[in-house]
């Protein structure tokens, strides 16, 4: 048993860990809802390293180590994953969604600048041209 790491003690990180990023994630949403991606936690170094850390942790929470632990543990790891799991997926829609309309605004952005360039050219004089001087049919009258 020694060097042997109790499988208690693990769970106890893992679920530690999943309510650090689930709050991280949660500030990442309000992030988004005030418009102000930059501000988003989850893109710190801190955070993909908290991210590396966590997913080490959890491989090692198989379901064999799961079904050994008292009602208890199980039921607040089963409770931190689920919120974790929900904010994640919240967190993703509200990202797909800003980028759906990024991507929108940028292509239709390009789609006017494409028409302006290549306007189509009709047989009629522009229309500065139609704005003669009276005096220019004088002209043409005496020639």
């Amino acid at each position: 048993m020694i060097g042997e790491e109790l499988p208690g003690s693990r769970v106890d990180r893992v679920i530690v860990l999943t309510a650090r990023l689930t709050e991280a994630l949660k500030a990442d949403i309000a992030a988004l809802e005030r418009g102000k991606p930059k501000e988003m936690r989850t893109i710190e170094p801190d955070m993909l390293q908290l991210c590396a850390l966590y997913g080490r942790e959890a491989a090692a929470v198989t379901p064999a180590v799961v079904k050994t632990l008292p009602k208890p543990a199980r039921d607040k790891l089963a409770k931190a994953t689920k919120e974790f799991r929900e904010t994640l997926a919240y967190q993703s829609r509200l990202i797909t969604r800003m980028k759906n309309a990024s991507e929108g605004i940028v292509r239709a952005i390009a789609t006017h600048v494409e028409k302006k360039r290549n306007a189509t050219r009709t047989y009629a004089p522009p229309a500065a041209a139609c704005k003669r001087p009276a005096s220019a049919i004088l002209y043409n009258s005496v020639i």
